[in-house]
């Protein structure tokens, strides 16, 4: 039966029908029509939403297959979350090598999207760190992918945006910690200049870093904000921060954004100002660290009932301290700001996948209202910048790219279109290859 759909961004709104997997063994189900492995919907567009056609809810597909502590290796089906491993592995010693900003992805959406966290220049995407996966096909037909064995699938399975069949299981490595804190320092800085600046003295000593930038201020304060850098901690038996406790949650969805034009600026500018000293050094847990947002539940309700478009882009670093600069003179000038405007360096780790989105340089990534043609235009202004400098945006975060953009941030696009599963689809891809 279909119903109508949307991913965490609210935006768009599709009909589709819902198939729930329950056996990695078994062959994929018959439908009319096309079909997309759906994991947990925590990307923001349209790359899980297939409008006309089903998903195939890999919620139950949710076992862990094996775990040895000894080397951190780790095999499950593709609907475990990230949580759900965490919980398992951090009390004996071991980490998720690499997270976006929550938590609650599933293996095979993490997969699917090659996500990237706060290390990418020590620990590139995921896929760097998957050894083996397993893929079934719409005909029935099973392929066991990795480095050695079948590459040129595990390639593009890798960032494949789940068109090229279904994850049944994955076999990944994760990394070794001493316990769950994290030593962080939080350092205010005036400008862009001041991000950069720190962004090059930290990348060596530091495996986490990212920054909170208000990007309504402008002037010489244009890219203002607030530097984070993290280590895991060493273990200390006096040292036990409390982990945080998910109990808040938005109850309802507001007809207008909570997020507007008229309660933004004020709002960025006391976050900045929040922080009296120029650094502070805490230990903290892992969880309000790297998943502040996941403390509150359904927080993507704040935006009303149109929802929010994300957008995130990187350009290169040859001359990303003036892209950005443009970027939040248009976005400032624009009044329609972000209160979640994340800046972050990318590195020089390549990953396996052909549409992988990290590339070396600098990476922007803000929320937007959904004001209608209002964002729409200005996200395509912003959308000229990148395509001039060479940058990308990233598909899993993405509602309205064209399809020329697309194909010109991934020319590996055409070599890719060859894995595609006739019977697999999305939005996102029906979009981009008109």
């Amino acid at each position: 039966m279909s119903r109508a759909g949307q991913s965490w961004g609210r935006y768009p709104r599709v009909t589709q029908a819902r198939i729930d997997l329950s056996d990695r063994h078994r062959p994929l189900p018959a439908v009319e029509g096309s079909m997309l492995p759906y994991g947990n919907g925590r990307s923001y567009g349209d790359s899980c939403l297939n409008d006309g056609g089903s998903l195939l809810h890999a919620h139950r597909l949710n076992h862990f297959i094996s775990f040895d502590p000894s080397n951190g290796q780790l095999e499950c089906e593709a609907g475990v979350q990230l949580a759900e491993i965490l919980d398992l592995v951090v009390s004996q010693g071991w980490f998720v090598p690499v997270t976006p900003g929550t938590r609650f992805v599933t293996v095979g959406g993490a997969i699917a999207n090659d996500v990237h966290g706060k290390n990418h220049h020590r620990g590139g995407n995921f896929g760097r760190h998957v050894l083996e996966l397993e893929l079934l096909r719409s005909d029935g037909s099973r392929r066991v992918c990795s480095h050695a064995e079948n590459p040129d699938w595990f390639a593009a399975t890798i960032g494949g945006l789940g068109l090229t069949g279904l994850i049944t299981r994955a076999r990944i490595q994760l990394r070794r910690i001493a316990g769950p804190w994290m030593s962080t320092e939080v350092h205010r800085f005036e400008n862009l200049d001041g991000f950069f600046r720190l962004s090059e003295n930290s990348d060596r000593d530091y495996e986490y870093t990212v920054a909170w930038i208000d990007c309504l201020a402008t002037g010489r304060s244009l890219g203002r904000g607030l530097f984070t850098r993290a280590n895991h901690a060493p273990a200390h038996p006096d040292q036990r921060p409390s982990r945080s406790s998910r109990n808040l949650r938005m109850p309802f969805t507001p007809p207008l954004s909570l997020i507007n034009r008229f309660t933004l600026r004020g709002f960025n500018a006391l976050y900045y100002l929040r922080q009296r000293r120029q650094v502070v050094h805490a230990i903290t847990h892992y969880e309000p660290h790297f998943y502040p947002l996941d403390a509150i539940g359904d927080w993507n309700r704040i935006y009303g009932q149109r929802g929010f478009m994300q957008y995130q882009c990187v350009v290169p670093p040859y001359d990303a301290e003036d892209r950005v600069a443009q970027l939040l003179r248009v976005i400032a000038a624009s009044g329609s700001g972000s209160f979640l405007a994340v800046l972050k360096q990318f590195g020089t780790l390549s990953s396996p996948g052909m549409l992988s989105f990290p590339r070396p340089g600098t990476t922007l990534a803000l929320d937007f209202p959904n004001q209608g043609t209002r964002t729409l235009s200005l996200l395509n202004r912003l959308d000229d910048i990148v395509v001039e400098a060479g940058g990308a945006v990233y598909p899993a975060k993405d509602a309205r790219m064209s399809g020329a953009h697309f194909r010109q941030y991934f020319p590996a696009w055409e070599s890719f279109r060859s894995f595609v599963d006739p019977r697999f689809s999305s939005s996102f891809w029906r979009r981009v290859m008109e």
